[in-house]
């Protein structure tokens, strides 16, 4: 799937030159947390978040709280999973997107990228959820999955859901098989079990959360 067909540009960066009435008027009008901004050549130059905004002087210029400007932005070859995360880090719902060049191409929401990883098989296809934990210097992606696949378990998903002292937790999701031959061979593999769920109710809560996030991001 091209990411870059929910690229969004019915939003041109204000001008740095612009009043900040001008874009606290804006703010009033949308439900972005931030609003992107330009420079005199017409290059992206960061974002003003929304509180921000709401403080600043209505007389001034947007030049004159350059220093509130947040810098982030994604490429349009950016994968959709790292878009994710540039997201949580900025704790924003919209997201510019420039080429290469750094030319501002628009912007990408938030609930539409959500919606992808809502989409993915991880939710999407039959299987059951397990959670693991190892020592981090002692686990490996390959061992994990040589595991699953060794007891006709086909792999759907598998991500780092926790780290502390040292520990890593992993999230799988599993289709074709029982969990309970996988959960043993994981166990003489040293790895801790912290809890496995069979496919229907588990999995239709991890469905049923991931339609509430998209209503909630609706709102």
């Amino acid at each position: 799937m091209k990411l870059s067909q929910y690229i969004i540009n019915d939003i041109e960066p204000l001008n740095v030159n612009s009043n900040i009435s001008e874009l606290q008027q804006l703010f009033n009008r949308l439900t972005y947390s931030h609003i992107p901004v330009k420079d005199d050549n017409d290059v992206f130059i960061g974002c003003f978040f929304e509180t921000d905004a709401h403080c600043f002087e209505t007389d001034k210029l947007l030049k004159d709280y350059k220093y509130a400007l947040e810098d982030f932005f994604v490429r349009d070859t950016t994968l959709w999973l790292d878009v994710l995360e540039v997201f949580a880090q900025k704790s924003t719902n919209i997201m510019p997107v420039l080429d290469n060049d750094n030319k501002y191409l628009g912007y990408y929401e938030l609930n539409d990228i959500i919606s992808l990883f809502a989409e993915s098989p991880f939710f999407s296809e039959a299987g059951g959820i397990l959670v693991i934990e190892k020592g981090i210097n002692d686990y490996s992606f390959s061992e994990i999955s040589q595991i699953v696949e060794s007891n006709n378990g086909r792999l759907l998903g598998a991500f780092i859901s926790k780290i502390k002292n040292d520990v890593a937790q992993v999230t799988l999701k599993i289709a074709n098989v029982s969990l309970n031959e996988i959960i043993q061979t994981f166990r003489r593999y040293s790895y801790n079990i912290v809890s496995g769920h069979e496919d229907d109710s588990y999995n239709e809560i991890l469905k049923e959360r991931s339609e509430y996030l998209k209503k909630y991001l609706n709102i």
